[in-house]
């Protein structure tokens, strides 16, 4: 058995650092001492250093806690995923000195004009790493593998329309770096489930003053827009809504199939009222 401070000289981190993550449950002491002293035997050393495997890739505690506790991933699955981040992590960063030895030599590279090439990397990464099994199963099919994607999604990125995109997300997100932020760290598909449920629940409420008269202008109506943009800001995590909002309603306005689906869940010439409640709400310009 190990102390804290032999812990500490181990691995280099602080014995405060312990203490928290024995706090939040991330990684128990294996016994105490007759004094209260706590101490840990090889296995609790071989999941710290899984953890701070993790930490390299400045993953949140709570999604590292969420996967080592995952009873469908057993110790071996655990060090795979690991091994295929550090390639990733190993990939990119020479990538980078590529792109530096370029710029060195003259030679043109991808310039981007709201994201670095940088920065468009560590999204990528990002977006590796909080694939589900099944989307990594389509991709590798799709593309023949990370490297494939990588290529086509480097393509895609580097395309006019998508540096328009890049643009109204930062407007969207009050600035790059919460951009960025919020690009690395995606919610997981437990909280998307979530608020998915919720607007359900508005779109419903929605369809229901639809049927009893409200107009587009009322404040039954205005309430409910108000409630869905509100869900909109809080899932997307976005400090200006009602950009979107408007770009929702347009979508909803020019796309049939979207139409469709919508007046099929919640009754014919919702998505119409939809579209013209949105306008309603955010016509005033005070809206955030």
């Amino acid at each position: 058995m190990r102390t804290v401070k032999e812990i500490a000289d181990i691995t280099g981190i602080s014995a405060r650092t312990l203490h928290y993550y024995d706090e939040i449950g991330l990684l128990v002491p294996t016994d105490k001492s007759e004094v209260g002293y706590r101490l840990y035997d090889d296995k609790a050393l071989e999941k710290l250093q899984q953890i701070l495997f993790f930490r390299e890739f400045d993953i949140p505690l709570k999604e590292i806690k969420a996967v080592m506790e995952n009873p469908a991933l057993d110790r071996n699955q655990i060090l795979e995923m690991q091994r295929e981040m550090l390639i990733v992590k190993k990939e990119r960063m020479e990538r980078l000195i590529k792109s530096i030895d370029d710029i060195l030599k003259g030679e043109k590279t991808m310039d981007f004009e709201v994201f670095s090439k940088t920065d468009i990397e560590e999204i990528f990464d990002s977006m590796i790493w909080h694939m589900q099994p099944e989307q990594k199963k389509a991709m590798t099919e799709r593309f023949g593998g990370v490297e494939g994607f990588k290529e086509h999604f480097m393509k895609e990125v580097s395309s006019e329309t998508a540096q328009k995109n890049f643009k109204k997300l930062v407007e969207w997100y009050g600035g790059k770096d919460n951009a960025l932020d919020v690009a690395k760290n995606p919610v997981g598909q437990d909280v998307i489930e979530a608020f998915r449920i919720r607007q359900e629940g508005v779109m419903r409420k929605l369809a229901e003053r639809m049927n009893k008269g409200y107009s587009v202008d009322s404040f039954e109506i205005k309430e409910v827009i108000g409630e869905y943009g509100f869900v909109q800001k809080q899932l997307l995590r976005i400090k200006y809504e009602k950009d979107f909002m408007l770009q929702l309603a347009e979508l909803y306005q020019n796309n049939e199939g979207m139409k469709k689906v919508c007046d099929t869940q919640y009754g014919e010439g919702v998505a119409d009222f939809f579209v013209k409640a949105i306008s309603a709400f955010y016509a005033e310009g005070e809206k955030s």
